[in-house]
């Protein structure tokens, strides 16, 4: 079995990745680190866990117990905990905060997009930051096109990501209040996730240097995220479809569709749905994906699955749950 620990118990992701690793055939869950909560049972902060665990949050972070840690912690704070701690050298370590997405010096996280970097991943990589889930959506969208070298025009991207996207604690309802029957633009042009978005497809495509003029919207609904992106080519919707089916074929979660892609499709599930259009020089990509599972913690799963050699679609058998 793998020894599992998590630190930061208490936001969205913590809650979907221990209902994730407590039915993971291969991982049993040692300790959920949340110092506020201290010695309360994890199911009093995750509902949803009630009857389904008898874990109860600690104050320590014991990393010589354990062969993977997931760290869970907002922004800042996971680049501060490693600033003062010494990880052991064993240890698997997946950070689900923006902290390592980016190169910094020192660092050797590999940045946990199977569908660019699952070689890394089985190759023996120890420590894995995953990407943000606007980042997640807008890369499967455009990979495919970086691998052939047609990211060569502006690219224009509208993202709308679920009231799940915050690190406000289950318990919070006051995010969901003001969002619930209410859209509202949250970031134009400067969404921090850009930086990543640009590193990554410049990995296939080393000449890339347009724009990508991204609008991020907050949605009323509890969880998921759809981006829809367009940029002009002048190559037919046979030949693109066909690249992309190409790239994503020995890929288990990603899909290429001919029908609209939904946020409900994918609700629950560690799946991104793509569906490709052609309107005179312009191509439409839309992707669909979980924020909380494709987007953060079913991705951290699939990640583990990849740095202990474990068939990636373990513990993430899912099947969309919107009905």
């Amino acid at each position: 079995m793998i020894k599992t620990g998590i630190i930061g118990g208490a936001g969205h992701r913590a809650g979907e990745l221990i209902r994730l690793l407590i039915n993971h055939p291969d991982v049993e869950i040692l300790w959920v680190h949340n110092p506020a909560e201290a010695g309360r049972n994890v199911a009093e902060i995750h509902h949803g866990l009630t009857g389904e665990t008898s874990l109860r949050f600690t104050s320590d972070i014991d990393l010589d117990s354990v062969n993977v840690a997931f760290c869970c912690l907002p922004k800042g704070e996971s680049a501060e905990l490693l600033s003062r701690i010494t990880l052991p050298d064993d240890l698997k370590f997946i950070d689900l905060s923006s902290d390592f997405r980016t190169p910094r010096e020192g660092s050797d996280f590999v940045y946990g997009i199977s569908e660019l970097n699952r070689k890394p991943m089985v190759r023996g990589a120890k420590h894995v930051a995953t990407p943000g889930s606007v980042a997640m959506a807008v890369e499967l969208a455009l990979l495919p096109l970086a691998k052939n070298l047609m990211l060569n025009s502006p690219i224009h991207v509208t993202a709308i990501t679920g009231t799940t996207d915050t690190e406000t604690a289950p318990e919070s309802v006051i995010d969901f209040e003001y969002r619930h029957d209410n859209v509202s633009l949250s970031r134009a042009f400067v969404h921090p996730q850009l930086e990543e978005i640009n590193i990554t497809l410049r990995k296939l495509q080393s000449s890339f240097n347009a724009p990508i003029n991204l609008l991020s919207f907050g949605g009323s609904f509890p969880r998921g995220t759809l981006v829809a992106a367009y940029l002009t080519t002048p190559i037919d919707l046979g030949q693109i479809q066909a690249l992309y089916e190409n790239y994503y074929d020995d890929h288990n979660f990603t899909f290429i569709v001919n029908h609209p892609v939904d946020i409900k499709d994918v609700t629950n599930t560690n799946k991104c749905l793509i569906h490709l259009e052609k309107i005179d020089d312009k191509l439409l990509i839309t992707a669909a994906i979980d924020n909380l599972l494709k987007g953060a913690s079913g991705n951290a799963v699939h990640c583990m699955n990849l740095l202990f050699g474990l068939h990636e679609r373990v513990g993430l058998m899912l099947k969309g749950s919107a009905y």
